[in-house]
Order: structure tokens, then C-alpha cells, then sequence
């Protein structure tokens, strides 16, 4: 089997299994011994353990790999012109996307009303954090200690102290050579490490959803069953409508390659809930499967992200 087919075997697998094991739990007459068994020793123990590890795995491996690839990429580039045109095309069409995609939700929202009819009253205790001016968002891109922007995950200052490295080493000489083929070297060897992990991927995907069904069941669902419906449409829209019809007229490739190519990805991005998390994965996909090349994919990938 490939990873594709294991990946989606343990999915399948984990729901089931998790699902019955919460009916089990429900059942009055289940003894307690199996029932701490089953919840704290399954449930909240081993699979939980499993799956967090599975996550902060993927997790730990962010910002070193961003932080290396970036400067390869960035070293690469022709000057700061080639740096300023593939910044504009990348976040100008991130913000066509999100454009559409805001719009898109809105519709199928006011069309379907998925929140009608369900008990909202925890929604009153929710407080939404006060907006930035515009300008203070532009001032927090920029680092002031990068090492604290690494340990915090601050991708935006991540991106750009990594920009500003790549930038320094093409203009170095033959320092800046001996470093890029030192960087190169660290890229390598990260993209091994992501390689390494996925192939422990359908095992952190059953633990994950295995914990989640065995303590919620499927009843949550069927509780909030429109509004699910009604993500999975637009999420659907966007990504087998919108993706590909860009795709085809900024590229003319075909889309049901790319969509082949890059399902490992969206397998991961679907089991941890963690577009910062897959990362490693699309940053792996996108050059290796796509043949991307590392220039591109390194700005694109994280800042998309992000």
C-alpha cells in the first residue's frame, strides 16, 4: 500500500474504533476497570501521547526548515528585483484567493443559515480580541530579536530575517558561496527528517483521531451536522473550483495531477487541523512532487501558510 492508502486506512480505522470505544464507555453496565481502561489508559494515554508526539514532531521541524530553505531560496534569487516581483505575485494572488474565499463562505452561509436552530449560548462568553492599525501590523513583521521570533513560531519575522540573511550571503563572495553550500547541505537534511516522519504518519493519524472520536463519538456531529456540511462545501468549492481554474489559466497544467500530487498533504493538513504544522510536508510535496523550485517554494509555502 502506499502512504496515500494508509493514511486514509487509519483515518477510517481510528473513526471506527474510536466511535465504538465512546458507545462502549456510555454503556451503564460496563465494569469501571475497563472503563478507566478504556478512557484514561486508551483514550487519554497512549494514542493521546501518540498523536501530541506525532504533531509536535511536525511541529518542531517549522521554523528550522523554513528558516534554511528560505535562505537557499533567497540566495538563488537575481538580486532584490527578482525578490520584490515574486513578493508581489505571491501576496497579490494570496489575496485574490482569500478574496474569494471570503466571498464564497458568505454566499453558501446566507444560502444555507447553518447556524439556525443550535443552542449558541457559550458563543456570549466569547470576547473577539481588539484590531491593529495597519500600520503597527506592517511594524510587527519585522524582527527586532529573531531568536525570539524563532522560539515563538512568528513566521511573518521568520520570513523576513531569513530574507535579509539569503540577501546578505549573495552578496558576499566567496563567503557567501561557502555558506550557501553549508545551507544547501542543512536543507537536505531536513527534507530527509520530514521524509523519515511521514513514514510514521498513518500511525500519528490513528492515535490523533482515535483520542478525539473515543472522547466525543460521532453524536457531535450529527448536532452540528449543517454547519460541517456546509464548511466541507465551500472548503470543496474552493479547492476542486477556484484552485484549479487559477491553476490552468496562470499555468495550464492539469489539475488532477497536482491534486494527486498533493494529496499526502492535504491528508495531513485534514488529520492534525494544522496548516503550520504541514508545513514540512508542503514544502516536500511542492518540490519534490510538483518540481517547484526551491527559490519559489521556500518564500510561497510558509508565507501562504502564515
Amino acid at each position: 500500500m502506499n502512504l496515500t492508502q494508509r493514511i486514509l486506512l487509519a483515518m477510517a480505522t481510528a473513526i471506527l474504533l474510536g466511535s465504538a470505544t465512546q458507545q462502549l464507555l456510555l454503556w451503564p453496565e460496563i465494569p469501571s476497570w475497563l472503563a478507566t481502561t478504556l478512557s484514561d489508559g486508551l483514550a487519554g494515554g497512549i494514542f493521546y501521547v501518540g498523536g501530541q508526539i506525532f504533531v509536535a514532531s511536525l511541529k518542531v521541524l517549522v521554523v528550522p526548515l523554513v528558516f534554511i530553505s528560505l535562505v537557499c531560496g533567497t540566495c538563488q534569487l537575481q538580486g532584490q528585483s527578482s525578490l520584490g516581483r515574486l513578493s508581489l505575485k505571491a501576496i497579490g494572488l494570496y489575496l485574490l484567493t482569500t478574496a474569494i474565499a471570503i466571498s464564497i463562505a458568505i454566499l453558501v452561509a446566507e444560502l444555507l443559515q447553518p447556524g439556525m436552530g443550535i443552542e449558541m449560548s457559550t458563543a456570549a462568553d466569547f470576547t473577539a480580541p481588539a484590531s491593529q492599525p495597519l500600520s503597527q501590523v506592517f511594524i510587527n513583521i519585522f524582527p527586532n530579536n529573531p531568536v525570539k521570533a524563532m522560539a515563538e513560531g512568528n513566521m511573518l519575522q521568520v520570513i523576513v530575517f531569513a530574507i535579509l540573511i539569503g540577501l546578505a550571503i549573495s552578496r558576499s563572495g566567496a563567503h557567501g558561496e561557502r555558506l550557501t553550500q553549508q545551507f544547501n547541505d542543512w536543507n537536505e537534511i531536513m527534507m530527509t527528517l520530514v521524509t523519515l516522519l511521514m513514514k510514521l504518519a498513518p500511525y500519528g493519524v490513528f492515535c490523533l483521531l482515535f483520542s478525539l472520536f473515543a472522547k466525543q463519538g460521532l453524536g457531535v456531529i450529527g448536532d452540528l451536522a449543517l454547519y460541517m456540511v456546509t464548511v466541507l462545501l465551500v472548503l470543496g468549492i474552493h479547492a476542486l473550483g477556484v484552485y484549479p481554474l487559477l491553476l490552468k489559466a496562470f499555468s495550464g497544467l492539469n489539475p488532477v495531477m497536482f491534486l494527486r500530487k498533493m494529496r499526502n498533504t492535504q491528508l495531513f493538513a485534514f488529520s492534525t487541523a494544522s496548516s503550520s504544522a504541514t508545513i514540512p510536508v508542503t514544502l516536500r510535496a511542492v518540490e519534490q512532487r510538483l518540481g517547484v523550485s526551491n527559490r519559489i517554494a521556500s518564500f510561497t509555502v510558509p508565507l501562504g501558510a502564515t
